[in-house]
């Protein structure tokens, strides 16, 4: 039986990564254990696992958290990608040892990474992972040497509008964020961006993908991406879905890289066999 969303109860918790980061998460509903993992420039209470996590928590538990650095995680320099493979791997020991993963945008990079690293998940679930494997946008290679550049600096709003222009937020979408509160709350995360970049800069050079980087992710994997997305980034979901051993590849008809909650939610419920 589903619990309706509006009477689930979400749970805060803290969890500790390996190198003794301490990690905030929320815990809402009951059921086989998802965590889901949000890209660039968003956190458990910001981008789309706000609205996502309620709909799934009526079927599954699912957990939310915020990566290093962000919100109320801590975080430990240098920053290297594998810390947060094992801060996913604390969540996933925390969840009960094995867990259903959903990563969005550069959060599918980073869940692909950790299915390479054996973390134990039992089913992957992808929303364009943003590769670039063909001329079809140029490479974003300079665009993350300036966004590093502005956070070294301490030029945070800098760095988002860098970032924002680089994935193809228009102009004046830009000028216009700037006024409302959503601006304050990505500028308070803007330094997090260049971890964003070590994860999928390596991808993100209009080149072919390389054919062995993830051999070893076998589970069920699910490849997303959305039917209003730009080629370069459809181009790029096909790609991952082809290099996948036992991965299928679904299209959210009318679907931006901006994914709606109540779009996905069904489709994962049933690829998680909730």
């Amino acid at each position: 039986m589903n619990t309706p969303s509006s009477l689930l109860r979400t749970r805060s918790g803290r969890v500790v990564s390996r190198d003794g980061t301490l990690l905030a998460y929320d815990r809402v509903g009951s059921g086989p254990p998802v965590i889901l993992i949000v890209g660039a420039l968003c956190s458990r209470a910001l981008g789309p696992a706000v609205k996502l996590a309620p709909l799934l928590a009526e079927r599954f538990t699912v957990f939310t958290y915020d990566r290093r650095g962000r919100g109320e995680s801590g975080e430990r320099a240098p920053y290297e990608v594998s810390r947060e493979v094992e801060d996913l791997g604390a969540l996933i020991q925390e969840a009960g040892g094995s867990a259903f993963v959903f990563g969005h945008s550069s959060g599918a990079v980073l869940a692909l990474t950790a299915a390479t690293h054996g973390l134990p998940i039992k089913k992957l679930a992808l929303y364009e992972a943003p590769f670039i494997v063909d001329r079809s946008r140029p490479s974003t290679e300079n665009d993350w040497v300036q966004i590093e550049t502005f956070v070294r600096e301490g030029r945070r709003g800098d760095a988002v509008k860098a970032f924002l222009k680089s994935v193809g937020v228009p102009a004046f979408v830009m000028a216009l964020m700037r006024w409302l509160p959503l601006w304050a709350k990505v500028t308070a995360v803007a330094h997090t961006l260049p971890h964003d970049g070590a994860i999928v800069r390596e991808f993100q050079r209009g080149e072919p993908l390389p054919a062995a980087a993830w051999v070893n992710v076998t589970m069920p994997t699910l490849v997303i991406d959305g039917g209003k997305s730009p080629e370069w980034m459809r181009n790029g979901t096909r790609a991952l879905a082809s290099a996948l051993t036992n991965a299928q590849y679904r299209t959210l008809e009318g679907q931006t890289h901006d994914v709606r909650a109540k779009a996905v939610a069904p489709v994962l419920k049933e690829f998680f066999g909730g």
